[in-house]
């Protein structure tokens, strides 16, 4: 008997030192994230901006909120599954979500500078009008709350100037080509291909909206963008405004190559084409645009909800969802997205979110480049 109240004795004292260790360790990793998140809490507020130290503080505040407006880049059929899936994590938020357009955009920011409220929560910042939304966009430090696993979004989705915009979508720009008016083996494997004599006199089709030239100029610099410019223009192509349209006129054989198409326009134009004759080339550097920035708008009468949607579009069930509806349009910087897994490897030309500003600019100096006179369009034909 005693020799068993000494084993018990012996177990009992190792055990009660392990569980105080025990205890001790898990107080102090806690303690050392409540340092940290206190820490990053102080520097955003020094900069004026908000920081949320927890993900259950904002889901406790989103769930008294309870309501979400969006306006998002994002199409009504992609939407729709979106808000579907957002409702069942989060079933006591009620969620209403529109498509914005571009000439939307434009008047919602005339409608802020007026001095109007919005009813919206979280908007679509179009990189045209990127410095009008800026002084009416809530100061989340999202930049500090994903570092610190508060919101699990890709640190590269983030703007790392503003601090508060997601890019959740990205494009990228291919050379699409009807297969069936052209060899295959002939079509450019170089956007300096473009500039053979073999390519001189409307022989493709290039967007007279320079979106292909921004990426060039994030990632070749404004001189080789301009000069590219300049020589693209001087081998006279046939200048179309829109994709859409165009990319369906090469499927119907109206066109032969098109000088920089949107791989989702051609995948989405390709599904309905009978006749399997567009195709699309992925050539380096590959441009990537960094698509689809949105914040939440500082009048928000739901910000903790909105930054819910901002981490659920930037996951995995929210970036599968955009990749399948919209289609192919989900972060390059999401692994395992089309995109992503399109460009691992390859050279890259990256229009990101700290080029965003940048944008207006570029497509500015490409018009000029591309020689268009003022007041006059060019021909489109």
């Amino acid at each position: 008997m005693s020799r068993l109240c000494s084993v018990r004795f012996k177990i009992e004292f190792v055990f009660i030192p392990f569980a105080a260790w025990l205890w001790f360790a898990n107080a102090t990793e806690a303690a050392s994230l409540s340092s940290a998140a206190l820490t990053a809490k102080r520097e955003a507020e020094a900069k004026g901006y908000i920081f949320e130290a927890s993900h259950d503080e904002i889901v406790a505040k989103a769930r008294q909120e309870g309501a979400l407006r969006v306006l998002a880049s994002s199409d009504p059929l992609t939407l729709a599954p979106l808000v579907k899936a957002f409702k069942g994590k989060y079933p006591f938020i009620e969620v209403r979500a529109a498509e914005i357009s571009r000439e939307d955009s434009q008047t919602r920011a005339i409608q802020l500078k007026s001095g109007s409220r919005l009813d919206e929560d979280v908007i679509h910042v179009s990189p045209d009008l990127f410095r009008d939304y800026l002084p009416y966009l809530k100061k989340f430090d999202i930049a500090a709350m994903a570092k610190h696993k508060v919101l699990d979004i890709p640190a590269k989705m983030i703007d790392p100037i503003q601090l508060n915009l997601v890019a959740m979508e990205s494009s990228l720009q291919v050379v699409a080509f009807n297969k069936c008016l052209i060899d295959p083996a002939k079509v450019p494997n170089s956007w300096e291909d473009f500039l053979k004599p073999e390519f001189k006199g409307k022989k493709f089709v290039a967007d007279i909206r320079p979106n292909l030239e921004t990426v060039m100029a994030a990632g070749a610099g404004e001189a080789w963008m301009i000069e590219y410019a300049k020589k693209i223009a001087a081998q006279q192509p046939i200048w179309v405004r829109g994709q859409t349209r165009t990319i369906t006129q090469i499927a119907a054989g109206e066109y032969t190559l098109h000088h920089g198409a949107y791989y989702q326009g051609v995948v989405r134009a390709a599904r309905k084409d009978p006749t399997g004759c567009l195709q699309s080339k992925v050539i380096e550097p590959v441009p990537v645009r960094v698509d689809g920035p949105h914040a939440v708008l500082a009048t928000s009468a739901s910000p903790h909800a909105a930054l819910l949607w901002l981490e659920f579009m930037a996951g995995t069930q929210g970036q599968a969802i955009i990749d399948e509806y919209e289609p192919v349009s989900a972060s390059v910087f999401s692994p395992g997205s089309v995109i992503e897994k399109i460009v691992r490897g390859k050279k890259t030309w990256i229009r990101d979110m700290s080029h965003i500003d940048k944008t207006s600019k570029w497509m500015a100096m490409a018009v000029e480049a591309f020689g268009f006179p003022r007041g006059k369009r060019p021909d489109t034909r």
